[in-house]
């Protein structure tokens, strides 16, 4: 008899160790708690879940903004590439347009050399032809003059003063005066043009 109130007593007795092993461990646990808390206290209070929501909502609205910037970039990358390369077209177009006008230019100075020499030979040529013409007019004009005289009356001592009769005076033809040798002025030098 004495056995089986043994058991009983022994089983509340391990129970009830159990139950205060039980509350020593929550009351160490909330003094713990409670001993961390004062000694680490927290500055700012934890976010809410509002706040961190409206902050996800402002971030994602940032980047959107963000992604409309970059393509809005992109467009103007986009643009500057198309008028660069069209500026680079023009300088191209407009190395082109002088390499033909450094061509024409030198083309034209090429012909106005030419045209200066023409005008030079041409003038030289006239002054050959005037003064060709001087000496024929002065070749002429000899070629016409009388080469003889009839020889004066004799005079003797008794006659009186002879008078000098009208076939005895031969006159002269008046000299023919070589014409004038006029050379024409060059003309004037032309302005290049382009051909």
């Amino acid at each position: 008899m004495t056995m089986t109130l043994v058991i009983p007593v022994r089983r509340i007795f391990v129970v009830l160790g159990v139950i205060a092993a039980l509350v020593i461990g929550g009351l160490s646990i909330q003094t713990a708690a409670a001993w961390t808390a004062a000694s680490a206290p927290l500055a700012l209070p934890p976010a809410s879940l509002s706040s961190l929501q409206a902050a996800l909502t402002a971030e994602q609205a940032r980047s959107a903004g963000l992604e409309a910037q970059l393509k809005t970039i992109g467009g103007a990358a986009g643009d500057l590439s198309v008028a660069l390369d069209a500026a680079q077209g023009q300088v191209v177009n407009d190395n082109a347009s002088a390499a033909s006008l450094r061509a024409k230019l030198a083309a034209a100075q090429a012909k106005l050399v030419r045209l200066e020499a023409t005008m030079a030979a041409a003038a030289r040529a006239a002054a050959a032809r005037a003064a060709a013409a001087v000496a024929a007019a002065e070749a002429a004009a000899q070629a016409k003059a009388p080469t003889t005289t009839k020889p004066a009356a004799s005079v003797t001592p008794t006659d009186p003063a002879p008078t000098a009769s009208p076939e005895a005076t031969v006159v002269a033809p008046p000299a023919i005066a070589p014409p004038p040798t006029t050379t024409a002025p060059p003309p004037p030098a032309s302005e290049p043009h382009d051909d």
